[in-house]
């Protein structure tokens, strides 16, 4: 096998490990857990089961179900330029580490919507000093999959940073 295609059987790899890691922890949490339900962790952290049928901090969650069609197709259309572009430079190690995550997370949630409906989140942090923010001082919930989606925007935020700095 040519080293590209190795290098990209190895983005596709993590990606999907990512995706799995994902969709093995809400199979946990529907099987764990019911609607609304919360358990203490630890004195910031709990683990909940709360449904988002938007998108990031449930941005048009009560559009009334053509969200849920549009945020599909857009995971969809997002992972397949994904795709694309990791074909065309998987030899960028943290753009490409970048592109893996958002694309294992953004198919993790993809397939919530599908199969669901909606997306099953279960992170719950809460802090004090977030009170004036959010209700009771509750980041909104995420899962696995947004982790993944948040650490490939700071790589990818990273490496074009350092892509600046290198050409001056």
């Amino acid at each position: 096998m040519p080293k590209s295609r190795k290098t990209w059987a190895l983005w596709l790899a993590l990606s999907a490990v990512v995706l799995g890691l994902d969709q093995l922890s809400k199979a946990w949490v529907v099987t764990h857990f019911n609607w609304g339900d919360s358990q203490t962790v630890t004195w910031f952290f709990n683990l909940v089961r709360v449904h988002n049928e938007g998108a990031a901090f449930s941005f048009l969650s009560q559009a009334g179900g053509w969200q849920r069609w549009f945020f599909t197709a857009l995971g969809l259309s997002a992972a397949l330029f994904m795709l694309w572009l990791l074909r065309s430079h998987g030899q960028q190690k943290l753009f490409a580490f970048a592109l893996s995550m958002l694309m294992g997370g953004a198919v993790g949630n993809v397939i919530d919507r599908l199969i669901h409906g909606h997306v099953i989140d279960f992170l719950d942090f809460h802090f004090d000093w977030l009170e004036p923010i959010f209700l009771g001082g509750h980041f909104p919930a995420f899962n696995l999959a947004d982790s993944a989606i948040t650490l490939g925007a700071a790589c990818l935020l990273l490496d074009e940073f350092l892509r600046v700095r290198q050409g001056r």
